[in-house]
């Protein structure tokens, strides 16, 4: 046996999600979680959940993949042609990646084995390949391993697998709910392509509802449950494109009704119990909903904004790190165009840290609003990045002489300070004197946005460059300089 299977840990942790599959696998493929081939006529447990009860057990079962499923689709041409190949399943729970990487084994008549990374660890993969090996050697049918969570393992346990990829020990099936881009190795997707499933949509949700609710062998259908007209569009709705879930929650409605009974809208809304948002505070979606409140903000949308916000307050995101954003946006996107923005964005963070939540989450929601409707600039985002990076270029350009502190008369010996002009005590409160050093003379790093308070700063710059006289320099030819212009109403 290779050495590398040593890399495999078997992490000690549980997942209420994983447990939930595991039970699932183990009512539609067994107690080892193997399945060989079969089809629609396998026996069903009574007793697995209703989710393992109904599902898909043939292509055509599958409902809300069409982009992966459809004709010709790469998925879609694997499975037709019973071709194994190495792949990453990668979608939210309830999509269907288990459903899809027992189908492949069905259709290439391969061994499947389900695991967890969650739950199992070294024992368990080590008997994988061994077995796999071995049944290999005496009849040459191949076996599908099916990693669940596999962005669990680590980057040294995910190589361990390439080996017995690359020999054709074994066809690995990886699923995951975090971006493979960040969570499994290049090695690995190099040799497994991704295929992205999405949530299932509202309608295809219904349809499973009703498939299940009808179904007379693996379903419902033998209780004589109905539903009410809304009922089955409401749990279908509230399920966030999780099959498992509208399934769970049909299956709690029932065992509220009891036989023959009819489950209304109420009644649904009982058996959802409490919808977890879609959110994940240190995964993907945790940054797709910041970077959609910031462009909310960005592209003065307030509505838009004010629901990024809640969808990330309702998912369980910290809102002190809302908050602490938020002065970002204020200052990335609004600056001077604005100068209270900051203040209202510091204003809020202070305020939820003094009120905690829910109360303080209101000036949060304020902040956002204001930031949404305020003018927007990046002038002095991007005159700070230019400004740094000027600084790494001149690091040595010495201070003018001019305006060098003379703390020592020796300095003040060696012209420190000399020449320097008092503006306060200059006439109109301007010297005409330069600040940078002599090899950045006329480089510009801020220029003002001609929309809010920016108009005014605008203004004033002309008003000084004027005054020192700056021609070409800093402050541009006043007598060639445009107004800024007007700053539209509304």
């Amino acid at each position: 046996m290779s050495d590398d299977l040593s890399l495999f840990g078997g992490p000690d942790g549980t997942g209420s999600e994983s447990q939930e599959g595991d039970r699932e696998a183990q009512g539609a493929y067994g107690p080892e979680g193997t399945l060989d081939r079969g089809g629609a006529g396998d026996a069903v447990d009574p007793e697995a959940p209703l989710a393992a009860r109904m599902r898909p057990r043939t292509l055509e079962e599958v409902r809300g993949q069409e982009k992966l499923l459809g004709p010709g689709k790469p998925l879609r041409q694997m499975l037709e042609g019973g071709r194994l190949q190495s792949c990453i399943l990668w979608g939210p729970p309830g999509s269907g990646k288990t459903t899809l990487a027992r189908l492949l084994a069905l259709r290439a008549d391969a061994h499947f084995v389900s695991f967890s990374a969650v739950t199992e660890g070294v024992a368990r993969v080590r008997e994988i390949i061994a077995e796999a090996r071995t049944r290999r050697r005496a009849s040459g049918r191949g076996t599908i391993l099916f990693c669940d969570e596999i962005h669990r393992f680590n980057r040294a346990q995910q190589d361990a697998f390439l080996p017995h990829v690359e020999e054709g020990t074994i066809t690995l099936i990886g699923a995951t709910t975090e971006n493979p881009s960040f969570e499994v190795n290049r090695p690995l997707l190099s040799r497994a392509p991704v295929f992205i499933l999405e949530p299932l949509s509202p309608e295809a949700l219904e349809v499973i509802l009703e498939e299940a609710l009808a179904d007379g062998g693996r379903g419902a259908g033998t209780l004589g449950v109905t539903a009410e007209e809304g009922a089955l569009a409401f749990l279908a709705k509230s399920a966030d494109g999780d099959a498992r879930r509208a399934l769970g929650a049909l299956e709690a409605a029932i065992r509220l009704v009891g036989p023959g009974g009819r489950v209304g809208v109420e009644g649904a809304a009982e058996a959802l119990q409490h919808r977890f948002a879609l959110y994940d505070k240190g995964g993907e979606e945790h940054f797709n909903l910041i970077s959609a409140l910031h462009k909310s903000v960005r592209g003065s949308d307030p509505d838009a904004a004010l629901y990024w916000l809640a969808r990330m307050v309702r998912g369980g995101a910290d809102p002190l790190y809302v908050a602490r954003r938020v002065v970002r946006m204020a200052s990335e996107d609004i600056g001077v165009a604005d100068p209270q923005a900051l203040s209202m964005a510091v204003a809020a963070w202070q305020a939820l840290h003094f009120l905690g939540s829910p109360e303080g989450e209101l000036a949060l929601a304020e902040a956002v609003v204001y930031l949404a409707t305020a003018p927007k600039s990046n002038r002095v985002y991007r005159g700070w990045k230019e400004a740094l990076a000027a600084a790494e270029e001149t690091a040595s350009a010495p201070v003018p002489l001019h305006i060098r502190n003379a703390p020592t008369s020796l300095m003040k010996e060696w012209g420190y300070g000399q020449g320097y002009r008092y503006d306060p005590d200059e006439a109109e409160g301007v010297a005409a004197q330069a600040y940078l050093p002599d090899v950045l003379q006329g480089r510009r790093f801020y220029e003002p946005g001609p929309y809010g308070f920016e108009r005014e700063v605008a203004r004033r710059l002309k008003w000084w460059a004027e005054r020192r006289g700056d021609g070409e320099g800093k402050g541009g030819d006043p007598q060639h300089r445009e107004e800024p212009p007007e700053e539209p109403s509304g």
